[in-house]
């Protein structure tokens, strides 16, 4: 996991793809944009913006993705994410293929990030997450992840 705040987006250390991932995201005036789903480049590089009210974390499940790099950018309000390592979803059902997905009910050792407007985090294939968790009481954000062929990080 990475995490970063727009404001020092130049000094957060992405690699180039990430770092043109989500400058074509944001050129695209994402914080104006409805809820749905934008192609960027293909299937290689879309975005899906959302807006929800955050849930308790016991009412939410892990998601794991295969071929996909997520960046979860918050626009407004204020989440927590649980997080954990490569390997550490437990508990998981099937995996759904076509959507890049899978859920699963534990992370082993877990991890939490509190994500405020402006501040992203950067989940690799493997990485189980949970976001759109309260942080103190059930409030609205609007969030934009960025999907990624994990590929093109070695191309």
């Amino acid at each position: 996991m990475i995490l970063g705040e727009l404001q020092s987006l130049s000094a957060a250390g992405l690699p180039p793809v990430l770092l043109d991932a989500l400058t074509l995201a944001l050129a695209v005036d994402v914080q104006n944009n409805a809820p749905g789903h934008y192609v960027l480049k293909g299937d290689d590089l879309f975005m899906n913006v959302m807006q929800f009210a955050t849930q308790p974390p016991q009412e939410k499940k892990a998601e794991l993705h295969e071929c996909y790099i997520d960046i979860q950018l918050l626009l407004a309000g204020e989440e927590r994410i649980f997080f954990g390592l490569a390997g550490s979803a437990r508990q998981c059902e099937d995996v759904h293929v076509e959507e890049d997905y899978q859920l699963c009910s534990e992370i082993a050792d877990e991890q939490v990030v509190t994500l405020k407007p402006g501040m992203f985090a950067v989940f690799m294939p493997g990485e189980p997450h949970k976001p759109g968790c309260v942080v103190s009481a059930p409030g609205e954000i609007k969030k934009v992840v960025v999907k990624i062929r994990a590929s093109l990080l070695h191309a």
